[in-house]
C-alpha cells in the first residue's frame, strides 16, 4: 500500500514538474514587458524582447528570401545584424546557435557554412567590435547561445544580445585576459567567435 503511494506521488510529482518546465518554455514572466517589443539596438539594427527562451514565433525572411531565423531568437539577431550592417548572407542559414562554431578548424581558419573566419576561445586575435560570439550548450539550454561584440577594451568586452531570458538584459560584461601570445574571453561557455574579414594575428 506504501508502495503504491509512493508510485502515485512520485507521478504527480513528475507530472508536476513537466508542466512547469513546459511553461517556463513558453510563458512570459516579466509582465512589464511584451513579445516583440525593443529592447535595444546596436549600429541601428534593434534588439527584440523574447520573453521565456524558448519562446519561437515564426520564421523570419528577408525581402530577397534569406532565412534569418526564429523570431526573436538568440540567432535571429545575429543574422539580422550582419546582414543589415555587412550585406552577409550565410552560406547555410540553418541550424542552432552551438552550430555556428566548428570544433574542426583550425584559429582563425575560414568556415564554409557560414561565409566567416572562426577564431577560438582563447585564439591568437584580439576579439573585436562586431565580431558574432558562439556559446556551447548548458543543461538549461542545449541549443547554445550567440551575440555580438559591441565594445572591445584592454581588459574586458561588452556584447549585446537577443533572447537572454526574461529578466536578463540585453548586455552584458566578460573579462579580457591577455596571455603571452593568445587572447582569451574569460567565460567558459564562450567557444569562439567569427569575423568577416580575415585579420592578422596580434602577438
Amino acid at each position: 500500500m506504501k508502495f503504491k503511494k509512493l508510485l502515485i506521488f512520485t507521478f504527480i510529482l513528475l507530472l508536476f514538474l513537466a508542466v512547469f518546465l513546459y511553461a517556463v518554455r513558453i510563458v512570459n514572466f516579466n509582465s512589464e514587458k511584451k513579445i516583440g517589443q525593443k529592447a535595444d539596438s546596436l549600429n541601428g539594427v534593434m534588439v527584440y524582447y523574447n520573453g521565456s527562451v524558448h519562446n519561437i514565433l515564426e520564421r523570419n525572411r528577408t525581402a530577397d528570401g534569406y532565412n534569418l531565423g526564429m523570431k526573436y531568437q538568440c540567432v535571429e539577431f545575429v543574422k539580422r545584424y550582419y546582414y543589415e550592417v555587412y550585406d552577409h548572407r550565410m552560406p547555410d542559414s540553418y541550424g542552432n546557435a552551438k552550430d555556428f562554431f566548428d570544433p574542426k578548424l583550425k584559429d582563425g581558419a575560414f568556415s564554409e557554412k557560414r561565409g566567416l573566419f572562426q577564431h577560438s576561445n582563447p585564439g591568437y586575435s584580439k576579439p573585436q567590435t562586431g565580431d558574432l560570439l558562439i556559446y556551447s550548450p548548458t543543461i538549461f539550454n542545449k541549443f547554445g547561445h550567440v551575440s555580438i561584440v559591441a565594445k572591445v577594451g584592454e581588459q574586458h568586452i561588452e556584447i549585446i544580445q537577443q533572447n537572454p531570458g526574461p529578466f536578463s538584459s540585453s548586455r552584458e560584461k566578460f573579462n579580457l585576459v591577455r596571455n603571452k601570445k593568445t587572447w582569451e574571453i574569460g567565460d567558459t561557455r564562450i567557444l569562439g567567435w567569427l569575423r568577416k574579414e580575415k585579420t592578422g594575428y596580434k602577438n
